[in-house]
């Protein structure tokens, strides 16, 4: 184990008089709602971020990639996102790192939960403190402290912070994907555990939309010719739900059914949406094929239209022995600053997935220690903003240095 040298205590030190400054950037930036569908507030919180990024370089607000989305029509339709933070430092330098965040959060402009309700003890209960604006906090006075270490120079990082993680990143994929082709290693800044456990291995994710088409009729006068499409989707929703569990970890979550009107007519239009969950690449191939079949078994037994939309955005991220070394890595940091480092199988999804798919080796829970994330409950650990910031600079300088190696990517 390395002990500590001087060049990185004065940056730690450093890090410890900022605590007050961290600790403000918090409250600011989490008494702005930036739900993910709320383009006003995400263009305020962009360019409140693009001010406080600039102290490392010039950051850039890129446009998302076209998305499109079924509505409750069944209709294939745009949908807007908010801009992205890139920035690129040092491209050229031997060792390359991607530093990933988003600015929105779960929580949009009709949520009750809409401004910090205080102090309790050590914890901030605010919208978006640990998931996460005390992550972005983090992220930035981690790469401030670094920045003043001799050997900087030897390390180069691409930042970006997304707009759309909560709704699947489907906007910034491509993004990612292009940052992750010239980087050796990602660090993704969700929240960790109020405990400090990190999230080790993280399932993948689907989200799709089953749109049925019935035929409308009088629910009185003749509804044997109609073909209720509620009554369908309901149907599937059953099958569907029956999957869960057919390969270990597998999941599926029938979420939401949108159609029918008035009781006296047959619903003619149903629209079902629902997620589906692997720890494995294999299953996703496994759930796409019964979630067809079962589909056009469904359509048959009611005598309706089933058209499915969507894909697994984000693929499973086993813990492989790259991943692992660089868990290893963080936890010999942790080492060093006497703050225990530790991880365990997540079934949640987040950028970390898209960065590994791409052929990285990931840490992805670098961010503040907290909990009851997407709920009013949300808070944050007020001392682990500065300690986080440590972890990472520590990491940050050990890799500049070569006192912890970088892999080889692997081939996505």
């Amino acid at each position: 184990m390395h002990s500590i040298s001087p060049a990185e205590t004065t940056a730690l030190n450093w890090l410890s008089d900022q605590h007050n400054t961290m600790f403000e950037h918090v409250q600011q930036w989490t008494s702005i709602n930036s739900g993910s569908q709320n383009l006003t507030g995400l263009s305020q919180m962009s360019h409140i971020l693009q001010r406080a990024f600039s102290a490392l370089g010039e950051p850039k607000l890129l446009a998302p990639t076209k998305v499109d989305a079924v509505n409750a029509n069944g209709e294939s339709v745009p949908v807007v996102r908010g801009h992205n933070l890139y920035l690129s430092v040092r491209p050229q330098a031997p060792v390359q790192v991607v530093l990933a965040g988003h600015m929105d959060t779960v929580f949009g402009l009709d949520h009750s939960f809409q401004k910090g309700r205080g102090i309790e003890g050590d914890r901030l209960n605010a919208p978006g403190a640990a998931d996460m604006k005390g992550g972005l906090c983090v992220m930035l006075h981690a790469l401030k402290a670094f920045e003043q270490h001799p050997a900087a120079h030897e390390l180069g990082y691409q930042v970006v912070i997304n707009s759309d993680e909560e709704v699947s990143s489907l906007g910034s994929a491509a993004l990612l994907n292009e940052v992750a082709s010239k980087a050796h290693l990602g660090l993704v800044f969700e929240p960790a555990q109020a405990d400090g456990t990190l999230a080790g291995a993280r399932k993948g994710i689907g989200n799709f939309t089953a749109v049925v088409k019935g035929r409308g009729a009088h629910a009185g006068r003749n509804p044997e010719l109609g073909r209720n499409a509620i009554t369908a989707v309901s149907d599937l929703f059953v099958e569907l739900g029956k999957l869960s569990g057919a390969r270990d970890g597998l999941t599926i979550n029938p979420a939401r059914v949108e159609g029918g009107g008035p009781t006296n007519i047959v619903p003619e239009l149903a629209v079902g949406r629902f997620e589906v969950r692997v720890k494995q690449h294999a299953d996703s191939d496994f759930a796409m094929g019964e979630i067809k079949q079962l589909a056009d078994m469904v359509a048959k037994r009611h005598d309706v239209q089933i058209d499915l939309h969507g894909r697994f955005n984000r693929l499973p991220k086993p813990l492989d022995t790259r991943q692992l070394e660089l868990f290893d890595a963080v936890k010999l940091c942790g080492t060093a600053l006497d703050i225990p480092v530790m991880w365990q199988a997540s079934g949640g999804c987040c950028d970390g997935n898209n960065l590994a798919a791409a052929g990285l080796a990931v840490v992805d829970t670098l961010g503040v220690r907290g909990g009851n994330i997407h709920t009013s409950e949300e808070f944050m650990i007020i001392e682990s903003l500065c300690e986080r910031a440590r972890l990472t600079a520590l990491l940050l300088m050990r890799l500049a240095t070569g006192v912890i190696s970088v892999s080889p990517k692997t081939p996505s």
